[in-house]
């Protein structure tokens, strides 16, 4: 098979069931179905969920909202996990429940970071430079 007929991403299948996935998990947390007095406390946002191509493994990125303590978050949820899996597994309908694995959502952290340098003196310095170069050879074009 040629290079162009190979899938460049998930599938359009992995997608929607990652979805369906990411929204059980978050009416799951929200509505209280899971006896885990410690989630109340970390406000967890289920920011994406990947599906493998066989549907099997879901990996769950996820964040604390306001809070810094992320690893304690990503402790709770894999001591509950098998609870989570079963309770995904009654509101999709698969063939098989995908194995649920929590990793830390880490783009918020980028983001800010990002911002942070796009602010900096040095960066805006840079950024005026090519103004300042563009006038200068126009007026040696005339």
């Amino acid at each position: 098979m040629s290079d162009r007929f190979k899938p460049k991403g998930p599938s359009q299948r992995q997608q929607r069931v990652a979805e369906l996935v990411r929204h059980a998990l978050a009416e799951i947390v929200a509505r209280g179905e899971i006896h885990a007095p410690e989630l109340t406390k970390f406000y967890p946002s289920f920011q994406e969920v990947r599906m493998s191509p066989d549907l099997k493994l879901a990996t769950v990125f996820v964040s604390a909202l306001g809070q810094k303590d992320s690893a304690a978050l990503l402790a709770v949820l894999n001591a509950r996990q098998k609870i989570l899996r079963h309770l995904v597994a009654e509101k999709i309908n698969l063939r098989y429940a995908p194995d649920l694995r929590f990793r830390l959502d880490d783009t918020l952290d980028e983001v800010s970071r990002i911002e942070t340098l796009l602010h900096s003196d040095k960066v805006r310095a840079d950024l005026e430079k090519p103004a300042d170069i563009e006038l200068q050879d126009t007026e040696h074009e005339d």
